[in-house]
Protein backbone atom coordinates (compact mmCIF):
# COMPACT_ATOMS: atom_id res chain seq x y z
CA UNK A 1 0.00 0.00 0.00
CA UNK A 2 2.62 2.53 -1.16
CA UNK A 3 1.63 5.93 0.50
CA UNK A 4 3.26 9.23 0.39
CA UNK A 5 1.72 12.65 2.41
CA UNK A 6 -0.55 14.48 -0.04
CA UNK A 7 0.48 17.98 -1.40
CA UNK A 8 -2.51 20.43 -2.26
CA UNK A 9 -3.98 20.43 -6.05
CA UNK A 10 -2.90 23.41 -7.31
CA UNK A 11 -5.88 23.67 -9.46
CA UNK A 12 -9.19 23.81 -8.03
CA UNK A 13 -11.17 20.73 -8.33
CA UNK A 14 -14.88 20.94 -9.05
CA UNK A 15 -17.35 20.24 -6.36
CA UNK A 16 -17.51 16.67 -6.16
CA UNK A 17 -20.06 14.08 -4.45
CA UNK A 18 -19.53 13.31 -0.86
CA UNK A 19 -19.94 9.54 -0.03
CA UNK A 20 -23.03 8.75 2.32
CA UNK A 21 -23.47 6.08 4.55
CA UNK A 22 -24.67 3.19 2.75
CA UNK A 23 -27.46 0.93 4.46
CA UNK A 24 -26.95 -1.95 1.59
CA UNK A 25 -23.56 -2.49 3.42
CA UNK A 26 -25.06 -2.30 6.83
CA UNK A 27 -23.11 1.17 7.80
CA UNK A 28 -25.36 3.26 10.21
CA UNK A 29 -24.90 6.81 11.82
CA UNK A 30 -24.42 7.07 15.35
CA UNK A 31 -23.39 10.02 17.39
CA UNK A 32 -20.38 10.58 18.97
CA UNK A 33 -21.92 10.86 22.59
CA UNK A 34 -23.73 7.17 21.97
CA UNK A 35 -19.83 5.76 21.18
CA UNK A 36 -18.62 7.99 24.12
CA UNK A 37 -21.25 6.01 26.54
CA UNK A 38 -20.64 2.47 25.19
CA UNK A 39 -16.79 3.06 26.21
CA UNK A 40 -17.73 4.22 29.32
CA UNK A 41 -20.32 1.37 29.77
CA UNK A 42 -17.85 -1.55 28.71
CA UNK A 43 -15.01 0.05 31.08
CA UNK A 44 -17.48 0.48 34.07
CA UNK A 45 -18.83 -3.16 33.68
CA UNK A 46 -16.02 -5.08 32.70
CA UNK A 47 -13.03 -3.03 33.67
CA UNK A 48 -10.62 -0.55 31.54
CA UNK A 49 -8.45 -2.95 29.64
CA UNK A 50 -11.19 -5.95 28.57
CA UNK A 51 -13.93 -2.97 27.67
CA UNK A 52 -10.97 -1.34 25.46
CA UNK A 53 -10.90 -5.41 23.90
CA UNK A 54 -14.06 -5.46 23.24
CA UNK A 55 -14.71 -1.92 22.08
CA UNK A 56 -11.74 -2.79 19.79
CA UNK A 57 -13.68 -6.08 18.44
CA UNK A 58 -16.83 -3.86 17.55
CA UNK A 59 -14.87 -1.59 15.65
CA UNK A 60 -13.12 -4.29 13.41
CA UNK A 61 -16.17 -6.03 13.08
CA UNK A 62 -17.53 -2.64 11.14
CA UNK A 63 -14.42 -1.90 9.03
CA UNK A 64 -15.50 -4.63 6.71
CA UNK A 65 -18.94 -2.91 6.04
CA UNK A 66 -16.93 0.57 5.66
CA UNK A 67 -14.71 -0.44 3.22
CA UNK A 68 -17.44 -1.87 1.25
CA UNK A 69 -19.15 1.46 1.75
CA UNK A 70 -16.03 2.97 0.71
CA UNK A 71 -15.87 0.73 -2.57
CA UNK A 72 -19.45 1.74 -3.47
CA UNK A 73 -18.15 5.66 -2.85
CA UNK A 74 -14.87 5.78 -4.86
CA UNK A 75 -15.90 5.79 -8.40
CA UNK A 76 -18.16 8.71 -7.79
CA UNK A 77 -14.93 10.93 -6.21
CA UNK A 78 -12.17 9.67 -7.81
CA UNK A 79 -13.48 8.06 -11.12
CA UNK A 80 -11.43 4.71 -10.52
CA UNK A 81 -12.84 1.94 -8.62
CA UNK A 82 -9.83 -0.67 -7.85
CA UNK A 83 -8.50 1.54 -4.92
CA UNK A 84 -5.13 0.11 -5.75
CA UNK A 85 -5.79 2.51 -8.95
CA UNK A 86 -5.74 5.37 -7.37
CA UNK A 87 -2.83 8.04 -6.87
CA UNK A 88 -0.93 7.37 -3.29
CA UNK A 89 -0.83 11.36 -3.36
CA UNK A 90 -4.87 11.36 -3.37
CA UNK A 91 -4.86 8.93 -0.01
CA UNK A 92 -5.35 12.27 2.56
CA UNK A 93 -7.86 13.92 0.41
CA UNK A 94 -9.96 10.58 -0.33
CA UNK A 95 -9.95 9.41 3.28
CA UNK A 96 -10.70 12.90 4.23
CA UNK A 97 -13.73 13.54 2.14
CA UNK A 98 -15.14 9.76 2.98
CA UNK A 99 -14.58 9.77 6.58
CA UNK A 100 -15.51 13.20 6.76
CA UNK A 101 -18.31 12.79 5.19
CA UNK A 102 -19.16 9.70 7.56
CA UNK A 103 -18.94 12.33 10.49
CA UNK A 104 -15.24 11.20 11.90
CA UNK A 105 -13.32 13.85 10.91
CA UNK A 106 -10.87 15.70 8.80
CA UNK A 107 -7.51 13.53 8.15
CA UNK A 108 -4.08 13.42 7.27
CA UNK A 109 -2.79 10.38 5.97
CA UNK A 110 1.05 10.09 5.47
CA UNK A 111 4.40 7.51 5.60
CA UNK A 112 6.11 6.64 8.46
CA UNK A 113 9.63 5.63 8.17
CA UNK A 114 9.60 2.74 6.11
CA UNK A 115 7.14 0.51 7.75
CA UNK A 116 4.26 2.78 9.40
CA UNK A 117 1.72 4.81 8.20
CA UNK A 118 0.08 7.49 10.31
CA UNK A 119 -3.64 8.54 10.32
CA UNK A 120 -4.18 11.82 12.33
CA UNK A 121 -6.96 14.03 12.70
CA UNK A 122 -7.27 17.34 14.61
CA UNK A 123 -11.32 16.39 15.00
CA UNK A 124 -11.64 13.27 15.31
CA UNK A 125 -14.84 11.87 16.23
CA UNK A 126 -14.32 9.75 19.32
CA UNK A 127 -12.36 11.40 21.08
CA UNK A 128 -13.28 13.38 24.11
CA UNK A 129 -10.97 16.67 24.73
CA UNK A 130 -12.81 17.57 27.97
CA UNK A 131 -12.49 14.32 29.48
CA UNK A 132 -8.41 14.33 30.55
CA UNK A 133 -7.79 10.82 30.74
CA UNK A 134 -4.77 9.37 30.85
CA UNK A 135 -4.00 7.21 27.87
CA UNK A 136 -5.40 7.08 24.21
CA UNK A 137 -8.99 5.99 24.32
CA UNK A 138 -10.23 5.67 20.47
CA UNK A 139 -10.51 2.22 21.11
CA UNK A 140 -13.33 1.54 18.64
CA UNK A 141 -11.37 3.80 16.32
CA UNK A 142 -8.36 1.64 16.39
CA UNK A 143 -10.24 -1.55 15.28
CA UNK A 144 -12.34 -0.10 12.82
CA UNK A 145 -8.79 1.47 10.92
CA UNK A 146 -7.36 -1.94 11.32
CA UNK A 147 -9.77 -3.74 9.59
CA UNK A 148 -10.34 -0.63 6.82
CA UNK A 149 -6.75 -0.59 6.65
CA UNK A 150 -6.41 -4.31 5.99
CA UNK A 151 -8.87 -4.38 3.43
CA UNK A 152 -6.93 -1.60 1.50
CA UNK A 153 -3.96 -3.59 1.32
CA UNK A 154 -5.78 -6.36 0.09
CA UNK A 155 -6.68 -8.15 3.41
CA UNK A 156 -2.53 -8.42 4.38
CA UNK A 157 -2.67 -7.84 7.79
CA UNK A 158 -2.39 -4.46 9.66
CA UNK A 159 -2.68 -3.50 12.98
CA UNK A 160 -3.54 -0.12 14.40
CA UNK A 161 -2.57 1.29 17.97
CA UNK A 162 -3.24 5.39 18.96
CA UNK A 163 -0.09 7.19 19.87
CA UNK A 164 -1.68 10.28 20.47
CA UNK A 165 -5.09 11.63 21.56
CA UNK A 166 -7.37 14.33 21.96
CA UNK A 167 -8.35 12.68 24.78
CA UNK A 168 -5.72 13.06 26.83
CA UNK A 169 -5.19 16.66 25.82
CA UNK A 170 -2.99 16.23 22.67
CA UNK A 171 -3.91 18.62 20.10
CA UNK A 172 -4.88 15.38 17.48
CA UNK A 173 -5.88 11.41 17.50
CA UNK A 174 -2.68 10.08 15.41
CA UNK A 175 -2.90 6.53 14.59
CA UNK A 176 -0.23 4.29 13.78
CA UNK A 177 -0.46 1.54 11.35
CA UNK A 178 1.86 -1.17 10.39
CA UNK A 179 2.31 -4.95 10.10
CA UNK A 180 1.23 -6.85 13.18
CA UNK A 181 5.23 -7.80 13.86
CA UNK A 182 6.31 -3.99 13.26
CA UNK A 183 3.33 -2.77 15.81
CA UNK A 184 4.24 -4.98 18.47
CA UNK A 185 8.03 -3.97 17.81
CA UNK A 186 6.47 -0.27 18.56
CA UNK A 187 4.49 -0.96 21.48
CA UNK A 188 7.48 -2.38 23.01
CA UNK A 189 9.49 0.36 22.67
CA UNK A 190 6.89 2.75 23.89
CA UNK A 191 6.39 0.52 27.25
CA UNK A 192 10.12 0.79 27.56
CA UNK A 193 10.40 4.03 27.18
CA UNK A 194 12.22 3.76 24.20
CA UNK A 195 12.03 6.05 20.60
CA UNK A 196 10.06 3.83 18.62
CA UNK A 197 10.77 5.46 15.56
CA UNK A 198 13.88 2.63 14.93
CA UNK A 199 11.08 -0.33 14.77
CA UNK A 200 9.29 1.77 11.56
CA UNK A 201 12.44 2.21 9.71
Amino acid sequence: MPVTRSCAPSLERPMLPQPQPSSQHGVLGIGSNALRAIRATLSQDLGDDTGAMRLQEMGYAAGEEVYQSFLEWLPSYTGVSDPGDLDAARLTEVMSAFLGALGWGTVTVERTGRKGLTVSSPNWAEAEPAAGLEGPSCFFSTGLLASFLTALASHKPVAVMEIECRSEGDTECRFLAGSPDTLSAVYDAVTEGKDYGEALD
